[in-house]
C-alpha cells in the first residue's frame, strides 16, 4: 500500500473576507473530490483571506498510480485562473515505512 499527500499553497485572487475566501475554496476542494476520488481539505492559512493551504491524500497498491493522481491534483489547481500556485510538496508513505 503506498499513501501520497500533496500540500498545495495557494494565493486566491481579490478576496477581502474569509467567506469570500471558503466560496472560493469549497468548488475546487469538491472538484478534486470528484474527479480523482482523494481525500481534500483546506489544511493551513486558515486566518489569511487571499492564502489557502489544501492538503490532498491518496491511497493506491501501486506507487505510479497514487504518482499520477496527485500530478494530476496539482495540474488542476494550477490552470485555475482565479488561483495562483506557490508551492506544491509531495510526502510518501510506502510499504517499508
Amino acid at each position: 500500500m503506498y499513501v501520497g499527500a500533496l500540500e498545495l499553497d495557494v494565493l486566491l485572487g481579490d478576496i477581502r473576507s474569509l467567506k469570500e475566501k471558503r466560496s472560493a475554496v469549497r468548488p475546487v476542494i469538491a472538484e478534486l473530490r470528484k474527479r480523482f476520488e482523494v481525500t481534500v481539505a483546506e489544511a493551513g492559512h486558515l486566518d489569511k483571506h487571499r492564502r489557502a493551504l489544501i492538503g490532498v491524500a491518496a491511497v493506491a497498491a501501486d506507487a505510479s498510480h497514487v504518482d499520477d493522481v496527485l500530478e494530476a491534483c496539482e495540474r488542476l489547481v494550477a490552470g485555475r485562473p482565479e488561483l495562483d500556485l506557490l508551492s506544491a510538496r509531495r510526502r510518501w508513505l510506502g510499504p517499508e515505512d
